[in-house]
């Protein structure tokens, strides 16, 4: 029983749980915003063209109701269905919008990071270039103990005269 309560602790605390945890309940406040801004801003709008009921009331009636008798209402809400379709196509294109924008942004934020590092290397490589051509400037070690060296045996040579 430990084992399991500690795999099933350990499969909360991954990260891929927690982000499909905020990501759906972001897409459930998002889709209320959607809905809202489609049912109370957009369809009115669009009412005026279709008629003063929308779309919610178009339907066919297959079986009037009859209260007396005990009949409900038999219906095809097609002016639902309408609705429905008219929603999705307008989550669909906000979302369109929304992924594209930030794809745009992203593309803008690797390109400006490319940029800092293609001039990072520009600048490490101007200064490696100096630093090379200050050290072949100055001489060498060996060069210095062979001018010794050099030195050294003139003033033996001198010496031995």
């Amino acid at each position: 029983m430990k084992k399991f309560f500690k795999d099933f602790k350990s499969f909360m605390m991954k990260g891929n749980v927690l982000n499909l945890a905020v990501a759906v309940i972001i897409g459930g406040a998002f889709g209320k915003i959607i809905a809202s801004m489609v049912k109370d801003i957009l369809m009115p709008v669009i009412s005026i063209l279709i008629g003063k009921n929308g779309f919610e009331n178009y339907k066919y009636i297959i079986t009037e109701a009859n209260p007396d008798l005990g009949i409900v209402e038999n219906a095809i809400n097609y002016g639902l269905f309408f609705q429905n379709v008219i929603d999705f196509i307008i989550v669909a294109f906000v979302i369109y919008i929304i992924v594209r924008l930030v794809t745009k942004a992203t593309i803008l934020a690797n390109q400006k990071q490319l940029e800092e590092e293609k001039a990072k290397k520009a600048e490490e490589e101007r200064i490696k270039k100096e630093k090379d051509a200050l050290e072949a400037k100055q001489p060498k070690v060996q060069d210095l103990l062979m001018d010794i060296k050099i030195l050294l045996e003139k003033n033996l040579k001198a010496q031995k005269e």
